[in-house]
């Protein structure tokens, strides 16, 4: 199977197309790692040739640790206990599973909304939600940020709906593209915090021209979502806009530890993506022990700040260290630290020696993720990485900046 077939080489395809990835050095390499519960950001790496080794963590996207938590822990064990562990099938055929039924509730609440809706992941939320709202709406005009994260551009292309895409965060382009569409409906959808560069949208001024020029707004706050607003509610929270935005989507796997996907908006409109959507129709329902556990982790972030707080003083601190390193850090707003490399072979390079030599495990960010020329090291500090942690990190990331002879900025007189 996968072979020479009736004279057609198949396995030739998949083999050419690996190797145009190696030639352009972009395939992607996985390290093997297992964490560590109750030791995050500490993990295991088993090596090629079974020899494990400890390593510390510093690009996951349990931006808060809330992977380990011991309230969310229990409530998955405690609920796979009492319910097993699959779903039983899709919702239209096994039903809603009751944590599933308080999860959603649990979400349209953190939202100020009627209702939410699951799904399996948070890039199956968007391609279903986006293409199915959009394809919902006669003749509708889809206004897409041009740094739209793929699940993004995947629902805006299952649509089958007109689209324009305005310059990244620019009010100025959305406005005139607003204009150009006249009277007919339209759908501006944005990310509030950018993954790659940690920059932020102008979400009430977004809301301002959608209120103009009467478009609807789609908001995704995955790289948000229990990181920002007195409730963990996002960006849209943290700036006092997020009633003014129609339809918000989110992740369960980022700042919540878990996974799955969702989107919170009126009742009419989760009603109608439950009914329309095939990504939601036609998959298994998310297990009740996952359900259980993500609950408990909006629930805890919703009342506890503490997280909060010493995640964006650890991003802080990180940057300046790094900064007065002299190590190219790339402006960024967010708890995202991009460290700027422009190559994707040192890239590459880098991370390998800081895991191989120092026990430090940060994935390369190459195109297609990034633009060609803009690749970089993407670090995203937790309230659980402390200053000694931070201290080696600067120390082996300047030693293998200098064995590469990578492009170091003028070192500050000192970390603030």
């Amino acid at each position: 199977p996968g072979g020479n077939v009736a004279g057609v080489d198949y396995a030739g395809y998949f083999k050419e197309a690996v190797s145009r990835l190696h030639g352009e050095r972009r395939y992607r390499v996985f390290a093997d790692i297992e964490r560590i519960a109750g030791r995050f950001p500490t993990a295991k790496w088993r090596q090629p040739g079974g020899k494990t080794a400890e390593i510390t963590v510093w690009c996951s996207n349990d931006y808060l640790g809330m992977g380990q938590h011991k309230e969310v822990v229990a409530a998955m064990t405690d609920t796979a206990a009492r319910c097993g562990v699959g779903a039983g099938g899709t919702r239209n055929i096994a039903g809603n599973n009751s944590p599933l039924v308080d999860l959603e509730r649990e979400l349209a609440d953190l939202h100020g909304k009627e209702a939410g809706l699951v799904f399996t992941s948070g890039y199956v939320s968007n391609q279903a939600g986006i293409s199915t709202i959009a394809k919902l709406i006669p003749d509708c005009l889809i206004l897409s940020d041009a740094f739209n994260h793929n699940s993004m551009i995947e629902g805006v292309r299952h649509s089958g709906c007109a689209k324009k895409i305005f310059r990244h965060n620019d009010l100025r382009h959305l406005e005139e593209l607003l204009q150009e569409a006249g009277d007919r409906p339209k759908l501006i959808v944005f990310e509030s915090v950018y993954s790659m560069d940690g920059d932020v949208a102008p979400i009430g001024k977004i809301c301002d021209l959608a209120d103009r020029y009467g478009a609807m707004t789609y908001l995704d706050e995955v790289h948000a979502v229990g990181l920002y607003g007195a409730r963990g509610g996002g960006i849209a929270e943290r700036d006092g806009v997020m009633h003014r935005v129609d339809v918000i989507e989110g992740t369960l796997a980022k700042g919540f530890g878990c996974v799955g996907g969702y989107i919170t908006a009126s009742a009419a409109i989760c009603d109608a993506v439950r009914s329309f959507a095939p990504g939601f129709i036609f998959t298994t329902a998310l297990p009740p022990a996952i359900c259980a556990a993500a609950t408990a982790a909006i629930r805890h972030l919703k009342t506890s700040q503490w997280e909060r707080d010493r995640h964006q003083d650890r991003a802080a601190r990180l940057k300046a260290i790094l900064t007065a390193a002299g190590l190219p850090v790339m402006p960024s707003d967010t708890h995202i630290v991009p460290v700027f490399v422009g190559d994707p072979e040192r890239c590459k390079k880098a991370c390998d020696l800081l895991l191989e030599d120092h026990g430090i495990y940060i994935q390369p960010i190459n195109y297609p993720t990034v633009p060609k020329g803009t690749e970089r090291l993407r670090i995203t500090p937790s309230p659980y990485h402390d200053d000694a942690l931070m201290d080696q990190l600067a120390e082996a990331m300047a030693q293998v900046w200098d064995k590469l002879a990578l492009p170091l900025r003028e070192k500050a007189l000192a970390a603030e």
